[in-house]
């Protein structure tokens, strides 16, 4: 089979060339006519700009993982990951999309979901969407008011408890039970999360569509007849107000709101 390139004009053939060198130049020639010190330079400026953004952008599953696996593992993106998009700020999203499709080896067993965890707060951070402001009345009574969820949070679940991890903290198998969070941007527009659990989730989801807090805990109740319902009462009021001091009920709406 001919070579890639063999049958297109020189100067793209010479381009592919140059570009598959510079993606992996330890299974892809230079052309031979690049001076080695040029080369090395656009060798180093890609490289360092592509891991350099990933660092950052997932700065603990960096910390988790050996210089040489780390920069074998970004190798293995530039290398072989067909990019959809060309903008910086979703190279995260590309690199995720990569371990989802390529699953390399030798990765912890938590390191897909620990990055999906990370890239969600860069996803969240830039969002174009921004909070409500009108209609939002932000002392108003959640329990008799229909309450405003924020629209920038994301419910998530995941086997292993993502928002733990660290250097200091390599968990080998996943939790007995699921790890629930709520991430979400505030008005400061910094990204925060809650820890919670499988009801908080389904809270949330009940506050969207009810009439108010009240009757979202009361829908809620009867959803779960083993339980005591005024205990599911008073625990779903406690939740309400941590909610709302997280910014993930942003008020209620004001009687002029559609």
């Amino acid at each position: 089979m001919s070579p890639r390139g063999s049958n297109l004009p020189t100067f793209m053939a010479r381009q592919l060339q140059f570009a598959a060198h510079i993606r992996n130049p330890e299974v892809n020639q230079a052309p031979a006519d690049i001076e080695p010190r040029r080369m090395r330079i656009y060798l180093e400026l890609f490289y360092n700009n592509i891991e350099s953004f990933l660092s950052s952008g997932f700065p603990v599953a960096r910390k988790v993982l050996d210089d040489t696996r780390w920069h074998a593992l970004v190798r293995q993106f530039v290398h072989r990951h067909p990019s959809e998009s060309p903008y910086f700020l979703e190279i995260s999203q590309e690199f995720l999309t990569f371990l989802y499709d390529a699953t390399p080896d030798d990765l912890p067993p938590f390191f897909l979901e620990l990055c999906h965890y990370e890239w969600v707060e860069l996803a969240l951070s830039v969002a174009e969407e921004e909070l409500p402001k009108d209609g939002i009345d932000v002392d108003g009574n959640v329990l008799n008011n229909p309450v405003v969820v924020s629209p920038l949070i994301w419910k998530l679940s995941y086997r292993f408890p993502v928002h733990k991890i660290g250097p200091e903290f390599i968990p080998a198998e996943p939790g007995a039970d699921l790890t629930h969070l709520v991430v979400n941007r505030r008005r400061d527009d910094s990204v925060g999360f809650l820890e919670a659990n499988a009801l908080t989730l389904r809270l949330l989801e009940l506050l969207e569509t009810s009439a108010s807090g009240a009757l979202a805990l009361a829908a809620l109740a009867e959803e779960l007849p083993q339980l005591n319902e005024r205990i599911v009462y008073e625990k779903g009021v406690e939740t309400l107000g941590r909610l709302r001091k997280a910014e993930i009920v942003l008020g209620t709406r004001t009687a002029d709101t559609p």
